[in-house]
């Protein structure tokens, strides 16, 4: 018998909170338990071998029986409500990532049945006919092709009732070509229907094709209208590395920026008037590369295009890959990231290297968290790995932003007794932003918004999709009972989701005029001899720009990102500092905020 592989990573809070010590079974498909297994402090299994079937048969369209095997898996976390996952495809020779997104018990909930999430055959498995529709007209809907970051899917036919969720590109194209295709195919095939998924979804954001019609989402999973993509539908190794080759890049005409409609189907059962799935299969084997494949079946002048440019991306990608002996402020950055996301992912080694040196330290760390979040592990930070390493950044820098305002805002346990809706203003609707900014934290299908004190037509939708998600009336009016169920879910995230520990490693400082070792070492409570080691300095002299690491036992600041209408001054109220100190602690010299900037904020 042929043999497959399985890991299993649970997570919560958008990836940025591995969960410790989660309980897995995986079962066979009659239920039995074959193996127990404990998640390490990565949130991720061991690989298990299980049997299944021959890789030859996943690569005939011809094959009626299920070239693969099927298996189930149970997750058990304390805190968390439980998860079981069945009909998972096992592929000869192919390791299957399952993600397992656990959300937290609310206040006072009792333990449930655990929510059962069934996975099932790929798409070109299965009958039934495309009708997509789309257009290639270069009309220019949007001034240039940007990759969506998240990009938002709506689970169902487009006028159908059904959730929207966000999810970031990269993770959806994984999860389309998982769901969509055999992981077994050649590798030219593999490519060509992955620029085929990575263009069709980039030519709906490009041309706004549900937007301009008058719906709040980017693309549906209906095979009908869209592609196939089914929420924790586990991702295979072939495919990852196929999508981090390809990240930014997609299909054009030349002569044109719009993004070509790359229509698509299974080719066996049904025909369509674009790429046939199967057909790539058999052109791959008679030689042709992956632009030849799409040339077969879309017009001869078509050609591959990239974008750099990435929606609510912290810092943009430098253009080309991050290495061993690359240096600068790029690496600066890669390296600021790195070490703020092992503070909750400790397997990352510590980064050694001189600031804006990439060393064998900053390597070593790059490729673990490679292998942590599923990319190629080879230690370069080419794109699609800067884009993740500023995702997750993002997400654990938000959340403990989130926390630091939680304590300023002063919650309580007792929710607000206002009725709010579209329209009303104050200190409440600050409170329910707040609230809803956590929520979406954990429920990929409730959007964040922006934390103004007005209730604008945002947070409305927002309300509406939170009302949705806990079964209440999505009246998107916030009574009693809303209220009661928002705060239930924040106590119960309070109690339930582990909080990463202090970070003992450094923090990063630009060194300013007037400074100097012993008075940055009184400031971070250190010594002058520990920043020497740290920095592998010989002397006291420093430069104005230079960066240093400071060895800390506590950050004295908290991150924050900065967001459409903040200012110094409101920041400074928030955290109850100054405006000067938050000017002097990030080198500033005026108050002017980019949004997306990260700004150190002094407290205590």
């Amino acid at each position: 018998m042929a043999t497959g592989y399985l890991k299993v990573q649970v997570r919560t809070a958008q990836d940025a909170i591995p969960v410790d010590g989660a309980q897995i079974r995986i079962l066979d498909d009659e239920g039995n338990t074959l193996y127990r297994l404990t998640t390490d402090d990565s949130g991720e299994t061991q690989v298990i071998a299980l049997g299944t079937v021959d890789k030859i048969f996943s690569q005939s369209p011809d094959y009626t029986e299920l070239p693969y095997a099927n298996y189930g898996v149970t997750v058990d976390a304390e805190g968390f409500q439980p998860v079981s996952v069945t009909d998972i495809p096992i592929y000869d020779g192919e390791l299957a990532t399952l993600p397992a997104d656990l959300i937290p018990l609310m206040e006072q909930q009792p333990r449930q049945i655990a929510e059962t999430l069934s996975i099932g055959a790929p798409a070109v498995a299965k009958d039934g006919d495309r009708d997509q529709e789309g257009s290639s007209a270069d009309s220019r809907i949007l001034r240039q092709v940007v990759i969506p970051n998240p990009i938002t899917v709506h689970l169902g036919a487009p006028s159908a009732y059904a959730a929207n969720v966000q999810v970031p590109f990269s993770d959806y194209v994984k999860n389309v070509a998982s769901s969509e295709i055999y992981p077994t195919w050649p590798t030219a095939a593999l490519k060509a229907n992955v620029y085929a998924i990575m263009t069709f979804a980039l030519n709906r954001v490009y041309t706004e094709w549900y937007r301009s019609q008058g719906y709040d989402f980017d693309i549906t999973n209906s095979t009908a209208y869209d592609q196939y993509y089914v929420p924790g539908h586990p991702v295979y190794d072939s495919i990852n590395r196929v999508v981090d080759e390809l990240f930014g890049e997609y299909v054009r005409r030349q002569g044109q920026n719009v993004p070509y409609f790359t229509s698509f189907c299974n080719g066996s059962t049904a025909s369509c008037r674009g790429l046939s799935q199967w057909g790539t299969v058999s052109l791959a084997n008679q030689g042709y590369t992956p632009i030849r494949i799409l040339r077969y079946y879309y017009p001869d002048d078509v050609e591959i295009a990239s974008t750099n440019t990435v929606t609510n991306a912290l810092s943009s990608y430098p253009g080309s890959p991050l290495r061993l002996g690359s240096s600068g402020l790029d690496v600066q950055t890669v390296q600021a990231y790195l070490n703020r996301i092992r503070r909750n992912y400790p397997a990352i080694p510590a980064i050694t290297d001189p600031s804006g040196t990439f060393g064998p330290g900053t390597r070593a760390a790059v490729a673990k968290f490679q292998s942590i979040f599923n990319l190629t592990s080879d230690g370069v930070v080419g794109k699609s790995t800067w884009y993740k390493l500023s995702s997750i950044y993002a997400s654990v820098a938000r959340l403990a932003e989130l926390d630091s305002e939680g304590a300023s805002l002063g919650l309580g346990t007792v929710p607000p007794s206002a009725v709010l809706r579209q329209g009303s203003r104050g200190q409440d609707v600050t409170t329910l932003q707040y609230l809803l900014n956590v929520v979406s934290q954990y429920y990929s299908s409730v959007p964040s918004v922006t934390q103004d004190g007005v209730f604008g037509n945002g947070t409305r939708q927002s309300v509406t999709a939170f009302q949705n998600a806990m079964g209440l009336d999505p009246d998107g009016i916030v009574g009693a009972q809303t209220w009661q169920s928002l705060y239930n879910i924040y106590l119960g995230i309070n109690n339930n989701v582990p909080t990463p520990g202090p970070e003992t490693g450094t923090v990063t400082y630009t060194v300013q005029p007037g400074d100097s070792l012993w008075l940055i070492a009184q400031r971070y409570g250190t010594t002058v001899d520990a920043i020497r080691q740290a920095n592998g300095l010989s002397n006291n002299v420093l430069q104005i720009g230079q960066v240093l690491r400071i060895p800390v036992s506590q950050s004295p600041y908290v991150e924050y990102t900065v967001r459409a209408g903040d200012s110094l001054w409101e920041l400074a109220r928030r955290y109850d500092t100054t405006v000067e100190a938050i000017m002097r602690a990030n080198g500033l010299s005026g108050s002017y905020l980019q949004i997306g900037q990260v700004l150190r904020i002094p407290v205590g």
